[in-house]
């Protein structure tokens, strides 16, 4: 499954833009990155840190605390519904040619 990372919440290891290769049902472990659906709204997926697991779900945080719009367990609650566990995280082409671009002209200017 292949997610795209929407807003600032888990700055700064991922940026909006990032796309992330996620297994199904893969097992999780406390501080890995997950996919799950948003308790009260079943159709959108989120991307948050697995911190701990108890008797009602996983507990899930954003990495970012302060982004704006930010939601996560402190929000509501544990959750039950995870997707999958975040196996590898790349950048779309674009992004990926402009870093090049930049560190090209950085080397330049060195010079």
């Amino acid at each position: 499954m292949r997610v795209r990372v929407e807003g600032d919440s888990m700055r700064p290891g991922l940026a909006p833009g990032d796309w992330l290769l996620v297994r199904r049902n893969a097992p999780v472990r406390p501080g890995d990155l997950v996919v799950a659906r948003l308790p009260g709204d079943p159709e959108r997926l989120i991307v948050k840190r697995a911190q701990w697991h108890g008797a009602d779900g996983w507990w899930l945080e954003s990495d970012n605390q302060r982004a704006s719009g930010r939601r996560d367990s402190w929000d509501f609650g544990p959750v039950r519904d995870i997707v999958g566990r975040v196996v590898l995280r790349y950048w779309p082409p674009v992004r990926r040619r402009r870093r090049a671009g930049q560190g090209a002209s950085w080397r330049r200017r060195a010079r």
